[in-house]
């Protein structure tokens, strides 16, 4: 099969034929129809995630495809099957993974981070009947492939995590596609949803997400502009991009009482030199800091009805379409900047 891989961190991306994936025998073999280009992946390809230990690697998280072979222990699901997986994949035995969580198992497996990942015309998946999910014919693989990191996650960090109340007010830092969705989904909630960045590009997609306001992350007084739009502070902030000034300035602009969802992965070497968080606001106005890190298959369900029914629309933050040749340039290219919206890869 094709795919795209690299020898080192930092390294060439280049596509190169592969074997096919083996078959588990409680795993499936997933002919990959479309996959999303993340940002992810990009931490993933310049060394920020330790998980990725062995070379040459196939990167590649968020996908949706069709499953080509079942193992022998495999009773849920069939060759033929239209498919997605979330990019944390459960082991389904321990304490998180029983009780719904599996996005936090301590024996997690992600594609294109733990093993080879979807940037690929083949991928395996391990505990399928635990982890692979089955998408309605309503939802385009394309659609479903936006699903299982950027727009998964911003699910459940507004739903499920900040639990975003109608009449509330979201302030999102960074409109890129975790941050579009984040957006998308707050609205859906019946928030008052506030966008900012420093891209008018980016301000003007999230205007069509459904934001009511928007702020140009270049002024200088972004905290009292968004504290104003939030009559004196915001119910909730979402660090979208993943920064030490966007995660401080959101904590800034928080009511007090107020949550902040961290969704935006920042750099190992950035958080050990830095503070990320004003601790002195967070004790003294009674903040709720959380994280959101994917979610689990088990929850899948209400944000598949939610699509299905028209409520959330992801298909409306896909940008472009690439094909499997493209990624390397694509992918080397997020060193200094992120596309706008949703990417998706035809392998």
């Amino acid at each position: 099969m094709r795919a795209v891989q690299f020898d080192e961190f930092g390294g060439l991306l280049y596509v190169a034929e592969r074997p096919m994936p083996v078959l588990r025998p409680h795993g499936v073999i997933i002919k990959v129809e479309a996959t999303g280009l993340c940002r992810s992946d990009w931490h993933g390809w310049a060394g920020h995630d330790d998980d990725i230990q062995n070379f040459p690697h196939v990167p590649g998280h968020e996908f949706a495809g069709i499953i080509e072979q079942v193992g022998a222990n495999v009773t849920k699901f069939a060759v033929g099957d239209r498919v997605t997986v979330p990019f944390v994949c459960g082991c389904g035995e321990c304490v998180d993974c029983l009780a719904g969580n599996a996005q936090v198992c301590m024996f997690q497996w992600q594609p294109g981070f733990s093993g080879a990942g979807s940037f690929a015309e083949y991928v395996t998946i391990p505990q399928a009947d635990f982890n692979v999910v089955a998408i309605p014919d309503s939802i385009s693989f394309d659609t479903a492939a936006g699903l299982g990191c950027r727009f998964a996650t911003s699910y459940r960090g507004i739903v499920q995590v900040a639990k975003v109340q109608p009449d509330e007010t979201v302030a999102i830092f960074g409109c890129g596609g975790v941050g579009l969705a984040a957006i998308m989904i707050a609205k859906s909630r019946g928030a008052r949803v506030i966008a900012i960045d420093k891209s008018n590009e980016a301000l003007d997609r999230a205007r069509l997400a459904g934001a009511d306001e928007r702020v140009d992350a270049q002024f200088d007084e972004v905290v009292k502009l968004v504290r104003k739009f939030g009559d004196n502070g915001v119910n909730v902030t979402v660090d979208a991009l993943g920064s030490v000034e966007t995660s401080r300035t959101a904590i800034e602009t928080l009511k007090r009482l107020g949550r902040h969802v961290q969704i935006g992965l920042l750099p190992p070497a950035v958080i050990g030199d830095h503070a990320t968080i004003p601790m002195h606001r967070v004790i003294g106005h009674e903040l709720t800091v959380m994280g959101s890190h994917g979610m689990s298959a088990a929850t899948y369900p209400e944000m598949l009805a939610d699509i299905a029914a028209g409520r959330l629309r992801p298909d409306l933050l896909i940008e472009r379409v690439i094909s499997l040749d493209d990624v390397p340039v694509e992918l080397a290219a997020m060193s200094h900047a992120s596309p706008p919206g949703v990417t998706i890869i035809h392998p």
